[in-house]
């Protein structure tokens, strides 16, 4: 009633090696999903100071006051709101297909 099968070690640390992949989640997903998010809120804090930084130019070469600068704030703010927005849906797809 014995077993005549043999075992092939090769087989089986290939079988416990599929085995171990299977069991350990997938954390290089994760990352990739969390950079794409830094990199999206540093656009969008980057397009508000530069929106800002230009409205502060304008309003030294025209002495418009705080006015330029709050436009351009504004301005900034939006391009970042649409940086976000547009960047927010590749979040939907395959990490893979968008960086």
């Amino acid at each position: 009633m014995a077993d005549d099968r043999r075992i092939d070690p090769g087989d089986l640390g290939r079988r416990l090696a599929e085995a171990k992949e299977r069991a350990e989640p997938k954390r290089d997903g994760l990352k990739r999903e969390e950079n794409r998010g830094w990199s999206i809120a540093i656009e969008f804090i980057g397009a508000i100071l530069v929106g800002a930084f230009f409205g502060w130019l304008v309003d030294g070469w025209f002495g418009t006051g705080p006015y330029g600068m709050i436009l351009f704030f504004l301005l900034g703010f939006g391009a970042g709101l649409r940086t976000v927005m547009r960047k927010s849906g590749d979040f939907d797809g395959n990490p893979d297909d968008n960086n």
